[in-house]
């Protein structure tokens, strides 16, 4: 199974770019891991939010595969202890054959053809993040989740 993170726009501050990438590096180590980042739209000012979330969905459609095991980042969706999410990620590294791709939108969230193509729904928080911050603590929990399945010592209960 590959893990694939679907991203909007570039990552801005290089701060969290170099954690990123840290983060990324050491998944590496545990399963193929590819971050696939989608363009920004230009001249979104005379976009609705409707119109964003369309366009964008459509460049994130395109990045998708048949057999694709889909799980969008969002805020309605099923929060886990980092422990459980350990436990969901080994299950689908059992059940998913080819790529698990997480997707992580814009500012204004999903189009309904997203919603529509995705298999599950993850929040990472009942708080809201930038999408920007996100993707920092999205990797750093795969991350923390492939050491709790390998049982290192990263993580602490």
């Amino acid at each position: 199974m590959k893990a694939i993170l679907i991203v909007v726009g570039k990552t801005i501050s290089k701060e969290l770019t170099l954690l990123i990438d840290d983060y990324v590096d050491r998944l590496t180590h545990y399963l193929p891991f590819e971050m696939i980042t989608i363009p920004e739209l230009k001249n979104t000012k005379s976009l609705s939010a409707d119109q964003q979330k369309t366009a964008e969905g459509e460049l994130i459609l395109k990045q998708l595969q048949g057999g694709d095991y889909v799980v969008l980042l969002d805020e309605h969706g099923t929060e886990r202890r980092s422990i459980d999410f350990a436990s969901w990620i080994e299950k689908r590294h059992q059940t998913v054959s080819k790529r698990l791709v997480f997707v992580i939108g814009g500012p204004y969230g999903f189009s309904q053809t997203v919603y529509d193509k995705a298999q599950e729904k993850i929040s990472m928080s009942k708080m809201t993040f930038s999408h920007q911050m996100i993707r920092l603590i999205f990797a750093e929990q795969l991350y923390r989740a492939m050491t709790i399945i390998k049982n290192e010592p990263y993580h602490h209960e």
